[in-house]
């Protein structure tokens, strides 16, 4: 069989992978030295890696990540407390797997939210869906949904996602409707999937901005007692960048 029919197939079949391994095996002189079932193993590789390449980012791009951030490149050396041990058993992905969640706090500027993207990004890597929303957009988005019908779709959506990342949580006191709607969406996660927030506003203090004691009782419950915290302190560190430029 002549090989541009098989390069036509292979495009056809959308296997791209395989298509460039084929391509590049073409121009190794010394290719013919493997066997068959090498040079087919080798195709099969390069087309699953691809495949895996592709979920992936299909994956970071539905994640909506605010910050490209990687567990790889996060800076352990600035004093902000930050459990190395802790974060890196974060980083092997088996708290997403028993459904657990993951708080961080600590006051502006400490590196919170590239923390928590960074985190998301490795479960993406790991093959989990991620989906990052700051809290006051999402709750926003849920008020607009009531309005539009989109509600129960909406929620339906966030049920299904692996991991949902909440960005600055408790920014101020949240409103009836609003701690009615983080109930549903925390009630459809709990012990099925995992949440991650990050807050300025230490775990303590929660109760006060959700502003119903019976409400927060049931938030706090499917939120914090399953949950890895990681309490950061120290100087923000865009302060410290601009004091060295």
């Amino acid at each position: 069989m002549l090989t541009h029919p098989i390069f036509e197939k292979l495009e056809q079949l959308r296997f791209y992978g395989m298509l460039k391994a084929l391509e590049e095996q073409m121009q190794m002189p010394d290719i013919k030295q493997l066997g068959f079932e090498e040079r087919l193993g080798l195709l099969v590789d390069r087309e699953m890696t691809e495949r895996e390449n592709r979920r992936l980012k299909t994956r970071l791009r539905k994640a909506k990540l605010r910050q490209n951030a990687c567990v790889e490149d996060v800076n352990f050396r600035h004093p902000r407390k930050l459990d190395k041990t802790l974060f890196m058993n974060l980083a092997d992905g088996r708290w997403l797997k028993e459904h657990n969640n993951v708080l961080l706090i600590g006051p502006t500027g400490v590196g919170k939210t590239y923390l928590a993207c960074a985190l998301a990004q490795k479960a993406c890597r790991l093959g989990y869906s991620v989906l990052y929303f700051r809290l006051p957009r999402l709750l926003h988005e849920l008020s607009i949904a009531k309005a539009d019908g989109r509600y129960d779709k909406l929620l339906t959506g966030i049920g299904r996602i692996d991991l949902l990342v909440l960005d600055d949580w408790g920014l101020y006191k949240f409103v009836k409707e609003q701690r009615h709607d983080l109930l549903e969406i925390l009630e459809d996660r709990h012990g099925r999937r995992s949440t991650l927030v990050t807050s300025q506003l230490p775990v303590k203090h929660w109760h006060e901005i959700i502003a119903d004691p019976t409400l927060a009782d049931a938030i706090l419950d499917r939120l914090v007692h399953n949950a890895y915290k990681l309490e950061l302190t120290g100087e923000s560190m865009r302060i410290k960048q601009s004091k060295l430029t």
